[in-house]
């Protein structure tokens, strides 16, 4: 291993050279300055397109174009342009209208060439006035550069929080390849749109961010020349002012538009360099922390133990069930190269963990006393292949916490499999304020290898898909098998004393999903709303009523009386902030801690401090309230324990009118595109299971592209069945099928 880690190094050092060597030696000083200048912008981007992992599809050098059309015949009649099916990236500046003493802030458009551009429209969109192109000597001024050689990558640290960014939407999820200006009229570097995005990303901060539009709507919503008559067109997703908002897509008519830019604008993530994979930023971290650190406590009182096993799975180990893995076959991950050398067996990265446990269970328990053996632990996993990743619900590596327990008995086991559940069904409801139905899964969605799986199902309004919580299955006696894994112990009943049995045993999980449908059922047109009990600042205190005209008196008054307040909840036991930040506005700080989802706000300005008060505002409801600041740790606390009920309860009543009784066939599919939950009597055979999901996914209503199947599968078999008419044995019949009914089944689409 050591060796190996000594070679690293230099073979990548050898990389680095023989790439260098594709490109001949120049020698600058004997270039013109406009040259020289031109090495050294190519020399820098190199170095920090690396640092991002970007690597172009190309270079090519041409002659200087001073149009699209001149420009796209130099790439075509290049030899070294990689594709005739690229498309060019414009860049735009345009100057709005300002004060002739104002410094004027100029708004940078980049958008695919054929991107219809409408100055007007533009301008109403982000409430600027009569923008116009901006003249030669802007740029010359603002990026030292000519209009022809202008580029996403003239955008850097300095110019950055100077303008206004402003990038076509369709950009980042095309696949096409595109051309953009090298900083020059007579170099092209060849980007993916994904690129494009990630270069400009990485110079957002806090304060400044790039604006996404959707241009084709942008341009349909152009004034027109002449009054004409109105028709009613397709809701726009668009929000008016987005510019200015948090999110800037409605929830209501873009919900996969919506959940990414509520994530990304709420800082809970960001992209990384392989796809699939997403960088959780504390904001969302620390929703797993609190989860982690509930569950932790509650696992341990029932004498479970945390460890740890490496990742890493032998393909020896893994193949040994053959249900278990055929099950998660398609999203192995394999590791099959080490260095240069092919390794002997390719080594598997973890989808799960009870392959790779369970040989040592065998070594470590050797008698009926060993048992219960209760083992938990806290990882990643990786499970690879799927065709649209979504962050936290579908994605190619998640954190989750995977229990592995032994018993000696089945009725042991039973017992924790119902209460590892029960503990899931309380971070749902107890601190994500998410209503789930506790049931059994059927024999076609249990886990592989599993004797049964127990489940949590939630729902999702605005799309009207069921989604899996979090499951615990009993695994029966499969994987402590003599063919298995051999994990026997004397019978200790058996009155001879020389029976032998063998071990029964439980897995359980729960991952990051969770956090995606928190965000997914309370999260409105604003951004995040967070239930209190899981948000890392519940109550954020800011400062109001500071104007030009303030004494810096008044200013220290009103803003210590902030700082003390925060130290008076922290003593409450409330995670607390005060936002003190110079340099915004209170109404800024208002939208970014919306959008945010901080449960509660509370304002103090001048008059508040005379009669002694503070004004609460409740993100889930919008609703204001002065209060005494007397007691206040007190009076805050238990409305943010109001605030964590309002909302299950919201949650839990949009979830039960969502829940259909259907009895008749004719009724299955128009239920589901009413977006909801199909709870019907069901005969639990596997073949009707299969013919419901391909009947009803073959009479629905088209759906959006990006959506997963419009099938209905089995959700669960709810334990509590007394909500729905009882079942007649004999004469309730299976609506699909028509054979005896046997219990009421949710059937939904899912993700």
């Amino acid at each position: 291993m050591l060796v190996r880690a000594r070679v690293l190094p230099t073979r990548l050092v050898h990389i680095v050279a023989s790439r260098r060597q594709l490109r001949p030696c120049q020698r600058v000083e004997s270039f013109p300055l406009s040259r020289r200048q031109t090495l050294f912008h190519t020399n820098t981007m190199d170095s920090l397109l690396a640092s991002l992992s970007i690597t172009p599809a190309a270079r090519v050098s041409h002659s200087e174009t001073s149009s699209p059309a001149t420009w796209r015949e130099a790439l075509a009649a290049n030899a070294s342009t990689p594709t005739n099916s690229f498309e060019l990236i414009k860049t735009l500046v345009f100057k709005p209208k300002t004060a002739k003493t104002a410094v004027p802030v100029p708004v940078v458009v980049i958008a695919r060439d054929d991107t219809e551009t409408n100055s007007g429209a533009l301008g109403k969109k982000l409430n600027l006035k009569e923008l116009r192109l901006a003249s030669e000597d802007l740029l010359t001024e603002f990026f030292a550069l000519d209009k022809n050689s202008l580029s996403p990558l003239a955008l850097n640290e300095t110019t950055f929080p100077k303008v206004v960014t402003v990038v076509d939407a369709s950009i980042a999820s095309s696949s096409s390849l595109f051309a953009i200006r090298a900083l020059s009229s007579s170099a092209t570097l060849f980007l993916s749109g994904k690129d494009i995005l990630t270069y400009l990303r990485h110079l957002e901060t806090d304060a400044v961010k790039i604006q996404e539009l959707d241009f084709a709507n942008l341009a349909a919503s152009a004034p027109a020349p002449a009054p004409s008559s109105s028709k009613p067109e397709k809701e726009d997703a668009k929000i008016e002012g987005a510019v200015q908002i948090a999110i800037g897509v409605k929830k209501e008519v873009d919900f996969a538009g919506w959940y990414t830019n509520v994530l990304i604008k709420a800082d809970m993530l960001d992209y990384y360099s392989v796809s699939g994979c997403y960088i959780l930023k504390p904001w969302s971290y620390s929703i797993w922390e609190e989860i982690t650190q509930w569950f932790n406590a509650e696992i341990k009182e029932l004498g479970v133990q945390n460890s740890y096993f490496p990742m890493f799975v032998s393909q020896k180990v893994l193949e040994r069930e053959k249900d278990h893995i055929e099950g998660f076959s398609p999203e192995v991950a394999w590791v099959t190269k080490a260095g240069n050398s092919d390794l002997e067996e390719p080594i598997a990265i973890r989808p799960t963990s009870e392959t790779a446990m369970y040989p040592y269970y065998a070594k470590w328990i050797k008698s009926h006393r060993d048992l219960p053996l209760k083992l938990n632990q806290w990882n990643s996993v990786v499970r690879w292949e799927f065709k649209n990743p979504q962050p936290f619900l579908r994605t190619r590596e998640f954190l989750w916490q995977e229990g592995h327990t032994a018993f000696l008995t089945k009725a042991e086991a039973d017992t924790e499999v119902r209460q590892i559940l029960d503990l899931y069904r309380r971070v749902f409801e107890e601190l994500l304020a998410v209503p789930v139905i506790p049931g059994i899964k059927s024999e076609k969605e249990k886990f592989a290898g599993g004797l049964y799986t127990t489940t949590v199902e939630g729902f999702i309004p605005t799309s009207g898909r069921g989604i899996q919580g979090a499951t615990s299955h009993c695994l029966g006696q499969n994987f402590s098998r003599p063919e298995m894994f051999n994990i026997v112990v004397e019978d200790p009943n058996d009155p001879t004393g020389q029976g032998k049995t063998y071990v029964w045993q439980n897995s359980w999980g729960l991952s990051t999903r969770t956090i995606g449908v928190m965000v997914m059922v309370h999260g409105d047109n604003q951004g995040l709303v967070l239930p209190p009990r899981v948000a890392s600042v519940q109550t954020v205190i800011v400062p109001c009523g500071i104007t030009a005209k303030s004494t810096d008196e008044t200013r220290a008054q009103i803003n210590n009386a902030c700082a003390d307040l925060a130290k008076t909840l922290k003593k409450a036991g409330i995670r607390a902030k005060a936002d003190l930040r110079d340099g915004y506005t209170p109404g800024y700080k208002f939208n970014d801690w919306e959008q945010k989802g901080v449960p509660l706000r509370l304002e103090i300005g001048p008059n508040d401090l005379a009669k002694q008060q503070t004004l609460t505002v409740r993100r889930d409801t919008g609703a204001k309230n002065p209060i005494s600041l007397a007691d206040i740790g007190a009076t805050v606390s238990a409305l943010l324990d109001k605030i964590q009920n309002d909302m299950y309860t919201k949650a839990k009543m949009t979830y039960d009118s969502s829940l259909k009784e259907v009895t008749r066939w004719d009724d299955v599919v128009p239920t589901l595109d009413n977006k909801c939950v199909v709870v019907m009597p069901w005969c639990e055979v596997e073949a009707c299971e299969d013919d419901i999901k391909e009947r009803s996914g073959r009479a629905s209503e088209p759906q959006d592209e990006r959506a997963p199947s419009a099938g209905a599968k089995s959700l669960c078999i709810p334990f509590d069945q007394a909500r729905w008419t009882p079942i007649v044995p004999g004469q309730t019949k299976c609506p699909a099928c028509g054979k005896d009914a046997k219990r009421w089944t949710m059937f939904g689409r899912s993700y």
